[in-house]
C-alpha cells in the first residue's frame, strides 16, 4: 500500500505447500488481466500518434480476418464488439459454447501448449457473435488479443518489443516481461495450485509452471507488485497518455463500469473514485491493481 501515510508491504502463508518459508514480498507471478490496461495504453499511444483512429473500423487495419466492419478500436478496448470469447461463452439462455480449454482436466493436461494470437482470434471468429457491435458489453479476452494483432500490424514490431520500448524501459520496470512460450517464473516466487475433481476425488496440482500464450495481449506477462504500482501510478498521473485520451480511457460503460482497459469504481461519499483492474491467469494466481485519480495513492505498493 502507498498513500499519504507511507508505504508498507506484507506477506502471509507459505511459499510452497509442505514447507515453512514465507512467500517473497516482491516475488514474481503470472499477472493475468491486470495487463489489459497495458495493452490499452499501447493502442491509445498509437491513437495519440495519429496512427490509429479510436472510432475507426478494426477491419481497416486487419482486413485478412474478415471482421464485421462495424467493430471499432474503441469497441475492442471496451468489450462492446460482441466478439465471442475464445475460451468459451455462457449465454443468457444458459447455453454454453465451448472454446479453447481454460478449465478442468483438459486445461491441466494442455497447460504447456503454445498458442498463436491469430489462432486464438480465428477460433473466436468461427463462433457466432454474442450481440451486434456496440449494443451491449461482455468481458472477452478475444478483444485484447485482437488489439495485440492490430498493434503489431500498425507498428510493424512485436508486442513484447514495443512494450519494452514504450512502457517498461522508460518506467524502469525491470521485473516485468512478456514471456512468449516461457513456462518458468523467474527468481523467488510463491507457488500456485489448482484444485480439480477426477473420478469423484479432489486433487491439488502445483501449476507454478504454465504457458500463458493462451492469454496473448489479455493477461500473459510476468511481473512483481512494485512494477504494477509503478505502471498504474504513471498511467493515472498522466505520464503515459495525453490528458484527452486518459479521459477517454476513464469513461465507463454503464453495464460493467469499464472504460478503455480499466474499471471505474465509485467508493461512495467521502471516498471518491478509484481506477482498478484485477487479474487471474487460468488458475493458481490472482492480482489486484488500484489507483487514485492522480496516481499518488496506489495498491499494490510502489
Amino acid at each position: 500500500m502507498h498513500d499519504e501515510q507511507g508505504e508498507w508491504v506484507g506477506s502471509a502463508g507459505v511459499r510452497k505447500l509442505g514447507q515453512s518459508a514465507k512467500p517473497p514480498k516482491n516475488g514474481s507471478f503470472w499477472t493475468g488481466s491486470v495487463m489489459k490496461p497495458f495493452t490499452a495504453t499501447l493502442v491509445l499511444q498509437l491513437v495519440a500518434e495519429g496512427k490509429v483512429g479510436l472510432d475507426a473500423p478494426v477491419a481497416g487495419y486487419l482486413p485478412e480476418l474478415g471482421l464485421d466492419l462495424r467493430i471499432t478500436v474503441r469497441m475492442l478496448l471496451q468489450y462492446t464488439s460482441g466478439l465471442f470469447n475464445y475460451t468459451g461463452g455462457y449465454y443468457d439462455d444458459r447455453t454454453v459454447v465451448p472454446g479453447v480449454p481454460a478449465t478442468g482436466k483438459e486445461w491441466l493436461d494442455n497447460r504447456f501448449r503454445s498458442y498463436q494470437p491469430e489462432e486464438l482470434v480465428r477460433q473466436a471468429l468461427s463462433k457466432p457473435s454474442r450481440f451486434e457491435p456496440g449494443t451491449d458489453q461482455n468481458y472477452a479476452n478475444t478483444n485484447y488479443t485482437l488489439a495485440l494483432l492490430l498493434f503489431e500490424k500498425v507498428t510493424g514490431r512485436s508486442y513484447p518489443e514495443e512494450m519494452q520500448r514504450r512502457i517498461l524501459r522508460p518506467l524502469g520496470m525491470r521485473d516485468t516481461v512478456v514471456p512468449g512460450n516461457r513456462t518458468e517464473l523467474p527468481g523467488p516466487h510463491a507457488h500456485g495450485y489448482y484444485r480439480y475433481e477426477e473420478a469423484g476425488q479432489h486433487k491439488v496440482v502445483d501449476i507454478s509452471r504454465q504457458n500463458l500464450s493462451l492469454l496473448a495481449g489479455a493477461g500473459d506477462p510476468i511481473s512483481i507488485t512494485q512494477d504494477l504500482a509503478t505502471f498504474f501510478s504513471a498511467l493515472n498521473s498522466g505520464k503515459l497518455l495525453p490528458a484527452q485520451l486518459l479521459a477517454e480511457m476513464r469513461k465507463p460503460h454503464a453495464k460493467m463500469g469499464y472504460g478503455l482497459g480499466l474499471f471505474v469504481q465509485d467508493l461512495g461519499p467521502g471516498c471518491g473514485t478509484v481506477y482498478q483492474h484485477n487479474g487471474s491467469p487460468p488458475h493458481g494466481y490472482g492480482a489486484l491493481m488500484y489507483s487514485s485519480p492522480d496516481g499518488k495513492k496506489t495498491w499494490p505498493p510502489r
